[in-house]
């Protein structure tokens, strides 16, 4: 009786571990589910709007200009962020802020991107913590539900 008892708890924690290695593999390289929250990519994508975010193009570095991605917050690398890749390395900037008088310039380092919200008055991106390194990078935002 015990011998049965501890085959079934041995095939069903086997099991579990199983189906969690195949979720977590799944979540890491294909894809998720991310509620986006905070004004910064007005009106695009709203707070608390749901979307689904694929992995693979991060692995393959397929990342392009005007893709909105999910990213490790380089002041908080326990939250993730929302924002629009506006410069790959090598493209050419405007580092300063849409209400300052004289426009400052500069280029994206090798293995940075530059990441700016949509709601450019209401958004900390880029032009406060400067370029980001493309590690950072967890996905791309590729369906709004």
């Amino acid at each position: 009786m015990l011998r049965h008892v501890l085959g079934k708890a041995f095939r069903f924690l086997g099991y579990t571990v199983q189906y969690g290695c195949i979720a977590h593999c799944a979540f890491e390289y294909l894809g998720g589910i991310v509620v986006c929250s905070g004004p910064s990519m007005e009106p695009t994508i709203h707070n608390s709007d749901i979307v689904f975010s694929e992995n693979l193009s991060r692995h393959f570095y397929s990342i392009r200009k005007g893709d909105i991605v999910i990213v490790k917050s380089p002041n908080d690398p326990k939250s993730n962020i929302c924002k629009r890749v506006i410069g790959l390395e090598g493209d050419k900037v405007c580092t300063s802020n849409p209400s300052d008088f004289l426009k400052s310039h500069s280029y994206v380092p090798k293995g940075h991107v530059w990441l700016e919200g949509d709601n450019l008055r209401n958004s900390t991106d880029s032009r406060c913590y400067g370029p980001v390194p493309y590690g950072l990078i967890r996905g791309r935002i590729c369906l709004k539900v």
